[in-house]
């Protein structure tokens, strides 16, 4: 840090790499997951049902998606913001939806 810089000078390291990186291994993780839920839903008997499943699973991956990419750009900022309350819970909500409905497949 120097002091004649008059403000507060930031050695980030490799932590918003490391953390950008993180984002994007949990996008592919996420998409694998939307995948095979299609897969599984497309090969069943084609009810209404399973249809609506896969039409959820696609809304939920790409609302993750939005999410996990705008995160991303964030961390490309020399000082990035912290993640905002909204996009955690978008987050949360979206990972637990896709869990209720892996659960509601194997019932």
């Amino acid at each position: 840090m120097s002091a004649s810089s008059g403000g507060e000078v930031r050695d980030a390291g490799l932590q918003p790499e490391r953390t950008r990186l993180a984002w994007r291994r949990t996008t592919l993780t996420c998409s694998v997951v939307a995948v095979l839920a299609l897969r599984q839903a497309l090969r069943g008997s084609g009810s209404p049902v399973e249809v609506a499943g896969a039409a959820v699973t696609t809304l939920i991956w790409l609302a993750f998606l939005g999410v996990a990419h705008r995160r991303i750009r964030q961390l490309a900022a020399e000082r990035p913001p912290g993640l905002s309350r909204r996009a955690a819970l978008a987050v949360v909500a979206c990972t637990m939806a896709l869990a209720a409905l892996a659960v509601a497949v194997i019932i």
